[in-house]
Formats: C-alpha cells, structure tokens, sequence
C-alpha cells in the first residue's frame, strides 16, 4: 500500500499497488537508496559547483576597498579551445555511425541499421545541439550523464480509404486462361471510398538528455561501471497536464500539493517564490526510480522502473527497454579510478589560475593608482595670475628664479616589473603542458620550450594530440554506448515499416524484423590533425605515382584527400567524375587500333605462310634425307660386293648356292625313282666323300 499527504501534510490516503508483484517495493524502499546515496551526490555537487564557479572566475575571495578584483579566465580560454576540437570530429560527417555485421547473416541487418540510425540522429535529434552539449558538459563538469529514452505519439484520424469489389474478368482470354491455371476468373476492382478511422502515427523515434548534475543521483556502489549500478535516480519537474498527457503515470489526482515543504529548487536551494493555483499547471517534483528488484520474490532481481510524487506511486512496471540496461550512459573527462565521476581541466588549472589573477591583480593596482596624465606645477613657478592663465590653457609666464624644466611635472603609467610578465608567462606554459592545449601566445607549447629540433617540437605537438585523442576517445565510447541502445529500441520499438531518405531520389524501406542481430558499432570521427597527416601522406603519395599512372588510381587518392580536407561534395564528384573523350583524340586512338590490328592480321599471314613455308621444307628435307639413303645404301652395297669379292666371300656363296641346287635335284630324282619302284630309295649318305656328282660334274 502507499499513502499521499493532503494539503496539509498531516492525513493519509491509503492506495493499492500499481503492479501484481508478489514484492512490489514501496515508496519507502525506494526512497531509502534515494536517502542512502544523497550525502554523496551532494558532496560531488559541491565540487562541480566550484568547478564552474573556477571556469567562469567567479571572485572567491575577499577585495579590499580600491584594490582590483579581476579574476582571468584562464580555465574558460582553455576550455574554449577544447570545445571545437571535441565536437568537429563528431560533426565532419553526415553520418555519425558506421554499422558492421558480425556475421555474413547480418549484412543486410548492418546496412538497414547504419541508415536508419544516421537518419534518426540527423533528423529526429538535433545533433549539434547535442553534439555541442555533450562535449561542453564533459569539458566544464568532468562528467556528462545522458539519458536515453523513446518518444511515442499518435491519434486516430478519419482516413479515406478505396472500397474494392471482386468482379468476373470480362476479357475472355484472360478468364480462359485463369480458368486453365485453376483460378477464378475474378478481379478486384474499386467501387468507392469510405472513410475510416485510423492511428496515425504523430512521433515515434528516440530522444536524448544531457541530464542535469544535481538532478541525477548515481549508485555509490558502482564504483564508475554504469553496468554495475543497481539503481539510478532521475529527479524533474513537471506540471499536472504533462504528466497526465503522457499516460505512463497513474494516482495524479491524489497529488494535493504541487511541492512538498521540504522539496526546494536543487539548482538554487531556494523555495520557489511562485506557484500557479490552478491544478494543472501546478509543478511537482518527479522521482524516477531506474533500479533492479527482486519483484517476484525468488531472490533474483529484475530491472523496473518506478515514479513517485511526495509520498504517491505514480508509476511501476517492468524497465521497458529491450536490452534490459538502465537507460543511462555515462563518460568521464578526465577518469578517477573507482569513481563515477571523472575531473576536468578546471581541476588541474585551479592554482594556474590563482596566481595568473593575484599577478595581474598586481599590475592593474600598480598601474591604477598612478597620476596617470595629471601635469604638477612647482608652487613657486608661476603667481596667481599666470596659473590662471596656465590653467586655462593661455600663453603664461612662470618665475625667472625656477627652472621650468623643473617646475612642471607630467605623471606616467610606472613600468610593469618583468618579473611579473615572467611569472604569468610560466603559469600559461605550465597550464598548457598539464593540459596539452596550444593557446595563441609565443611562449606557450612549441619546439623552443623542448629544444631547437624539429623531432622537439613534432613530439610536443604529438604529445598534445594524443592526449586530446585519449579524451575523444572516450567521449566516442560514450556515443556508440547510445548507438547501441538505438539498435535495441528500434528493433522492438519502431512501427513495422520505416522510410529513410537516403538522397533526393531514393528511399529504402526499413523492416523492423530485419533490425535485430549482432553488430559491430563504430563512428566516423577523427582529429584535424590526424586527417592532416593522412592528407600530406596521401599528397606526397600522389607525387609519388608519375605521369603515367593509372588514372583511376590518382582519382581515388584524390577523392580521399577531399574527403579528409572536410570537403565531401568535392570528394563524391571526384568518385563519379568521367571524363568527356576528345573527339580527334577517339578518332586517332581508334585509327591506331585499326592499324594495330591490320599489323596483327598481317603478322598473322605472315606467320601462316612462314608455317607452309616449313611444312614444304620438311618434305623436301624428307626427299633430300630419302635420297641420301639410298645413295648411302648403294654404296655400302658396292662395298659390301667388293669385299665379299675380295675376301671370296661371293664364291663360296656361289659354291653353297650350286651345291643346294644339286641337292634338290637329286632329292628329286629319288623321289620319281621311288614313285617308280613303289619302294624307298635309299638315301646316300651326305658328305662331299660320297657325293659322285661332283666327279661328274668336273669329269672325273
């Protein structure tokens, strides 16, 4: 149960729970963390006070009557310089946010989700409104807490919407057709309209807060990890009718009074002067209580959200926000270890500042209480009548006994000591070096000041970079933590279609089912000085490639160089620039590839010829290498005879030719005689001893 005051603050009204929790916390439990954590939150309050009090030389001492009170703004004037220098990188670029898929699933998912949260942060969020206040906090307070949220609104309209009518398709083809495919030969048709009535969706996209320092109390406990907080108070002030229009809130009409007592201005710890007496303008503190709770009482917490005014539950539910986080995203300038909140400059200028201001203090009293341009006259040097013709700017004549060199004296500024001039020189250059920012002064971060060498200086001027990357590296975090909450909202948050202008011409239609999925967020962001160097390296490259380089190489070096020099226009018309062909240089360069391949075809006859020109050689050296054969076969021939002759070779094979053909014979003539006889001649034995024939043959 909760309770409310009356108008008195003495009777309570007894209301039900808002929720069916099984341990739904009260007002009570809630604002006891609120009780626990605002020791803390206003000391931190305490010191950023004096934070800006330092940044805008808020005297913080006693002055002396006649004495100077001038405080320099030394802490401002570096400040300054750090605002532009954090925010441009932010701002150079159309599009904040670079989307890359982790998976090859999720390609399409990336792309639909970079332009939908580019087009959400140009159009839907005044982006360097943001952009600029979000650095200047961080920069002025050490911390900036930004509080991401959806805003949602719609009404019903009556919409004329066309009344459609299925009618027989009088084109008999067609009918046949669809007749054969197994349709019905019907179509629809418009008949008339009618008016209807239907949500119109008026606002539907995500907001952005840079929150107030004494209005957000943080979890002491979290010790600097916003993910680890288990509870963030987010306090604001609101009338009646805001807070019944936005629907979320319930139990207003048991609010009696607008402020409690004991509620102040946490800006100014002053009582509010004025009050509207009408209800619905009357202002109230608003508590959002963003934490986590054991509501089902199982001993494992969830994260909700509540409200409450004075003593009223005026909201409970479940957080609901997709990704199930507190809807907080904190950066820290300068980091403190264990700490939620982080320091800026300020803090390291403070005694900076001091010593600049009691010196300059000086000088100006110095120079103040001198008889600046006021004329003395010796009282001597002149009687009455002739001072008053010296006063009245006259001619006069002054005593012959005074030297008028003497007599009259013209009073001057006295000389600023140099000790003086040094000692805020020293300040400025010790300022510059604890913060690394280059201000306009001849003294201030350079090469003299680390020696006479090019490398001293590239290294002071290294070191200041680095040191401001350092510092935007963290504000990009702080960016891409929001991006990613985007990501999650949209996807549970955004109506089922949404239409991005991409160019003048083109649209792209986002699904909302298409926008869930696992991405790798970055932002396109960087220093001037880093795109300077990527600059002169790229140039010095260009130098580099020669006259006769690929001409869409030399175009793309050049369209990066535009892009780096913050001229996207430039860069986007170098990328897509074709040069119109000179028509005399198309006419030669065509006239040379026909001549080219008129040598080609020739070169090619050539060579086929030359080919027949082979095929013929190769049969006459076939003929040729045939002849030769011969040639070299009747000569071993004749050789050879001439050898057989000389070494008898040719009669003895003249001899076993003769002795064969005799043998034959005689074989013969015992086959008739055995043919003959009817019996088998008897064979005479071989051998030259008992073959007769060759007696016969020589007649022996």
């Amino acid at each position: 149960m909760q309770h409310d005051y009356d108008e008195d603050g003495i009777v309570y009204v007894a209301k039900p729970d808002l929720t069916n929790w099984k341990n739904e916390p009260s007002v009570a439990d809630l604002k006891t963390n609120y009780t626990d954590a605002l020791e803390e939150h206003q000391r931190q309050v305490t010191i950023i006070d004096k934070y800006l009090d330092n940044l805008e030389g808020k005297v913080t001492f006693k002055v002396k009557k006649g004495k100077s009170k001038v405080v320099p703004k030394t802490i401002r004037k570096q400040a300054e310089w750090r605002y532009a220098a954090l925010s441009e990188p932010f701002l150079a670029s159309e599009d904040l946010f670079k989307v890359s898929p982790t998976t090859w699933e999720d390609k399409e998912g990336a792309i639909q989700n970079e332009l939908i949260l580019n087009n959400q942060m140009n159009t839907r969020i005044q982006k360097t409104k943001f952009i600029d206040e979000y650095v200047r906090t961080c920069v002025d307070e050490g911390t900036v807490v930004v509080k991401v949220g959806w805003e949602f609104e719609s009404e019903m309209r009556m919409v004329e919407k066309p009344v459609f009518e299925m009618r027989p398709i009088q084109d008999d083809a067609i009918a046949m057709q669809m007749i054969q495919a197994g349709q019905d030969p019907v179509e629809e048709v418009q008949v008339g309209t009618e008016e209807v009535e239907e949500e119109v969706i008026l606002k539907n996209w995500p907001t952005l807060e840079i929150c107030d320092y004494n209005h957000v109390i943080l979890d002491p406990t979290a010790k600097g990890d916003m993910e680890k907080s288990q509870f963030i108070i987010y306090r604001y002030e609101a009338t009646l009718s805001d807070l019944k229009d936005d629907g979320r809130y319930t139990n207003l009409d048991c609010i009696k009074g607008a402020t409690r007592p004991e509620e102040v201005n946490f800006e100014t710890e002053e009582q509010p002067t004025f009050t509207f007496k009408d209800k619905p303008r009357q202002k109230v503190w608003v508590y959002e209580y963003y934490g986590m709770w054991d509501t089902d009482d199982t001993g494992i917490v969830k994260p909700f959200v509540a409200a409450w005014i004075g003593d009223v539950k005026v909201r409970m539910e479940e957080l609901p926000f997709p990704d199930k986080k507190l809807p907080f995203v904190s950066v820290q300038y300068l980091p403190k270890r264990k700490q939620n909140y982080g320091e800026p400059d300020g803090y390291l200028l403070e005694d900076n500042q001091r010593i600049i201001g009691a010196v300059t203090r000086g000088m100006i009293d110095i120079m103040g209480r001198s008889a600046n341009a006021q004329q003395g006259v010796r009282k001597d040097a002149l009687d009455a009548a002739n001072a008053r013709r010296f006063e009245a700017g006259d001619d006069y004549k002054f005593n012959s006994n005074v030297d008028p060199r003497q007599a009259f004296h013209m009073g001057t500024y006295p000389e600023i000591p140099q000790s003086a001039m040094l000692m805020i020189g020293h300040q400025n250059n010790e300022a510059e070096s604890l913060t690394g920012v280059k201000a306009f002064s001849n003294n201030g971060i350079s090469g003299d000041s680390l020696g006479q060498s090019v490398g001293n200086a590239r290294g002071a001027l290294d070191a200041a970079s680095k040191r401001e990357l350092g510092i935007l590296r963290r504000l990009a975090d702080g960016i891409v933590q929001i991006g990613r909450k985007f990501i999650s909202m949209n996807s549970e948050f955004l109506s089922e279609s949404e239409v991005v202008r991409i160019t003048n011409d083109e649209f792209v239609e986002i699904r909302r089912d298409d926008l869930s999925g696992n991405y790798d967020l970055k932002l396109s962001i960087s220093t001037p000085e880093d795109d300077n160097a990527k600059a002169q390296e790229l140039a010095f490259m260009l130098q580099t490639t020669g006259p006769n380089s690929d001409p869409g190489e030399v175009r793309m070096i050049r369209a990066e160089i535009a892009r780096l020099r913050k001229m996207p226009e430039l860069a986007k018309r170098i990328e897509e620039y074709k040069p119109e062909p000179d028509p005399l240089a198309q006419k030669m360069q065509e006239l040379n590839i026909a001549l080219l391949e008129a040598k080609v075809v020739n070169e090619r006859a050539k060579g086929a010829e030359n080919e027949q020109d082979i095929e013929l050689k190769r049969a006459k050296t076939a003929t040729e290498e045939a002849k030769a054969r011969d040639t070299h076969s009747t000569a071993d021939k004749k050789d050879l005879e001439f050898l057989e002759k000389d070494t008898g070779v040719d009669h003895e094979k003249e001899m076993d030719k003769k002795d064969f053909d005799r043998r034959a014979k005689l074989d013969e003539k015992a086959a008739d005689a055995l043919l003959n006889k009817g019996q088998e001649p008897q064979k005479t034995p071989e051998g030259p001893e008992n073959d007769t024939s060759f007696l016969e043959e020589f007649n022996l």
